[in-house]
């Protein structure tokens, strides 16, 4: 006779309450992501978990504050941008993997300005994400541009701490209006200047 053991029952319920949870908040995550690009952070709470298929209480048990949210989602971008690095590398030659992933930066750089105001506002909750920031997407791309130096594609007088300043400055809002095409044309012309004629 089998004798029934609770213990994996109740292994078993933590595992799909945990794997539940989880899904909600990644749900949650991509809805935030979406609707501060196109309405800003100050979106009703209803409307982001409508869009994730959950009810408010489930956003406000992963999120009580606004600011736990766009931290939230800030974080995950950079995660996302840093890990990019690593794959990029392992998938494309030193000159295509800088490249790419350089592109994605400034895509990354243009979808925060939906939360532009937020991050600006003098919140202490947003206190530690630049140097979250710098911790996690510096050594990506620093890795991305040895790979490319030591393959004799990249100039070798430029550090990562530059290049992202130097996106970053090309991708900021201009008073005129410039449609985001304009700042990709000129992350594109820097990227030229950073690769090597051999690299390319």
């Amino acid at each position: 006779m089998t004798v029934h053991d609770p213990s994996t029952t109740r292994e078993g319920e933590g595992r799909r309450r945990r794997a539940d949870a989880q899904r909600n908040l990644d749900a949650l995550l991509d809805a935030a992501r979406s609707v501060f690009d196109t309405t800003g952070v100050d979106t009703p709470a209803k409307q982001i978990a409508d869009l994730a298929g959950v009810g408010v209480g489930t956003l406000y048990r992963h999120f009580p504050l606004r600011s736990d949210l766009v931290k939230a989602v800030v974080e995950s971008n950079i995660d996302a941008i840093a890990d990019l690095g690593p794959r990029l590398s392992a998938e494309r030659d030193p000159a295509d993997a800088l490249t790419e992933w350089l592109r994605q930066y400034a895509t990354f750089l243009g979808s925060k300005r939906g939360l532009a105001p937020a991050l600006h506002s003098g919140d202490p909750a947003y206190r530690e994400l630049p140097s979250y920031f710098l911790d996690r997407v510096g050594p990506a791309l620093d890795a991305l541009l040895e790979s490319a130096v030591a393959a004799g594609v990249a100039r070798s007088d430029v550090s990562a701490h530059d290049v992202l300043y130097a996106v970053a400055n090309l991708c900021m809002p201009v008073p005129d209006g410039q449609p985001a095409y304009r700042s990709r044309l000129m992350v594109t012309v820097l990227t030229d200047g950073l690769l090597t004629c051999a690299g390319r």
